[in-house]
Order: C-alpha cells, then sequence, then structure tokens
C-alpha cells in the first residue's frame, strides 16, 4: 500500500509529526511518500518516484483548508484523504494531536469507512469551470453597496437577494462560512445543496436546502463598474460582471474522506461548535 502524506509548511510541528507518522507506517510495510520538496525534508520517497494511480489515502496535516488544497490538488487520484487536526478548524480533519497513532492503527487494521462527498461544478457564461468541495461565494467584493443577485433552480425563479452576496454550499461546506453566515448544518452525506444569502437587506431572506440533482442559476443584476467576486473553496477565484451568469450543478466527481470507527460526526460537532448538553438526564 501507498500513503501520500502531507505536513503543512505553515504549521511548524507538522514536518516534526510527519517524521513520526512516516517511520510508523514504514515500520508496518507501507509505503510513505511526499511532494518532491517535504520528501528530501522526511528523508522518504517523492511521489514522482510512484505511479500516483497506486495511492491509496493522503494524509492531511493541518486543519480543514489544508484538506480542501489537497482535494483541489489531486482531484485526479482515486484515493481518500485522513484528515490529521493541526490547526485551528477541523469538522473534516477530526483527528486530534492526541490519538494519531491509535487512528493510523484503525486505518492499517480497516476500521474506517470511506465516505463519498458531493462536489460542486460551477460553470460562468464565460466558460470558466470550477469545482468546490465546500461553496462557491459569490461576494460583493470593492462595491460599497449591497449587489442584487438573481438565483433560479431548474430554470424556475427562485427569488433576487439584495445582500453582500450568496454562497452555495455543499453539506460538506455546511459547516464552513455558510454557518457563519447564519446557514443551517447539514448532515455531510446529504445529497443536497444550501443556498445562504450574506447580510440580505430583508431579514425574511433566508436559507434554503434543495436536491443536488437540480441546477442553479446565479445572475448578477447590479450595474456598478466593478465587477464582484466568485470564489471555489477560497481557492479557485473569478470575477462577474452585470448580466454574466454561473451555473452550478452537481459533479460527477467526489470528495473522499477516510472516516474511523473510533470518531464520529456528532461529537466533532460538539467538541468544534463547543456545545455544552449533557448525555442524560439528572435525577
Amino acid at each position: 500500500m501507498i500513503v501520500a502524506l502531507f505536513p503543512n509548511e505553515e504549521i511548524k510541528s507538522s514536518f516534526d509529526v510527519a517524521k513520526k507518522i512516516a517511520d510508523y507506517l514504514t515500520k508496518n510495510d507501507i509505503k510513505v511518500v511526499s511532494e518532491d520538496k517535504k520528501a528530501k525534508v522526511l528523508n522518504i520517497p517523492s511521489i514522482s518516484s510512484v505511479n500516483e494511480k497506486k495511492i491509496k489515502f493522503l494524509i492531511s496535516l493541518g486543519g480543514d483548508g489544508t484538506i480542501l488544497r489537497l482535494a483541489h490538488k489531486y482531484s485526479d487520484l482515486d484515493a481518500a484523504i485522513l484528515g490529521i487536526n493541526l490547526g485551528n478548524l477541523g469538522f473534516m480533519a477530526d483527528i486530534p494531536g492526541t490519538d494519531i497513532f491509535e487512528s493510523l492503527d484503525d486505518l492499517i487494521k480497516k476500521k474506517y469507512t470511506i465516505e463519498n462527498r458531493i462536489i460542486i461544478e460551477a460553470t460562468s457564461s464565460k466558460g470558466e469551470i470550477s469545482f468546490a468541495a465546500n461553496d462557491v461565494v459569490f461576494h460583493r467584493a470593492c462595491n460599497h453597496s449591497l449587489i442584487d443577485i438573481s438565483v433560479s433552480v431548474d430554470n424556475k425563479y427562485l427569488n433576487t437577494f439584495s445582500a453582500d452576496g450568496i454562497i452555495v454550499a455543499t453539506p460538506n461546506g455546511s459547516t464552513a462560512y455558510s454557518l457563519s453566515a447564519g446557514g443551517p448544518i447539514l448532515y455531510p452525506s446529504l445529497d443536497a445543496f444550501l443556498i445562504t444569502p450574506i447580510c440580505p437587506h430583508a431579514i425574511t431572506n433566508r436559507p434554503i436546502v434543495i436536491t443536488a440533482d437540480t441546477e442553479i442559476e446565479i445572475k448578477y443584476l447590479s450595474k456598478f463598474k466593478t465587477p464582484i467576486e466568485v470564489h471555489s473553496d477560497g481557492i479557485v477565484h473569478f470575477e462577474m460582471n452585470t448580466n454574466e451568469t454561473f451555473k452550478i450543478k452537481k459533479s460527477k466527481k467526489v470528495f473522499k474522506l477516510v472516516k474511523l470507527e473510533r470518531h464520529n460526526y456528532f461529537s466533532t460537532l460538539r467538541s468544534k461548535l463547543n456545545w455544552a448538553g449533557k448525555i442524560g438526564l439528572e435525577t
């Protein structure tokens, strides 16, 4: 089995942790590789020295942002991502630093499932295409006033939002920017899209959840000279001018995450959102 290891260069401790992980996996007869520069630091083979199609897992050391960057950079690989949380946010990177080697044991013993989470495919009226595991954000950018954005679903008009922008999120992305904008949390395996306005002028404009087998059209209506910005996962960026559109649908690609039996989604929510509910009733 081949595993690719990705320490985060912005986190000083990640390379020390990566070296320990590489040693541990190697002792268990697993070949560990990394990107060329990182491989030299870790004293392991580089990804370029193996057949990339044979890589089974990508191990991310960082936060959710590290995972998203890997998902974009290695989208052509049929490899699932295991996230070890060395950052601040960790809804996807749900393995804490205190549980690394126990979790690796579970991985070796196949005590896991692979979750196939949906990906957004967004296409502009200019032919620009991007993909997003979390969200596509339409934002007013340098415009000082609210912008008007029209939203249609399967060629049926939904609403025109006067707001700072619109977020179209996957269930995976419902705990990201959309959550900060007042959107609900969707269970990650749901086949759905979430449309969340950002600071809408009308307080009756609320987020809406729709099935992912629909096509969403976003049209920018305001006549400001400065274009608005479009961001896919905060990684791929476009500009959008008046009367231009983006069409959003579910991609044929999927975003693969390793979920270990020792961790569960609801405990991660409680931890990351600091929920203080008690188990059971006091007598």
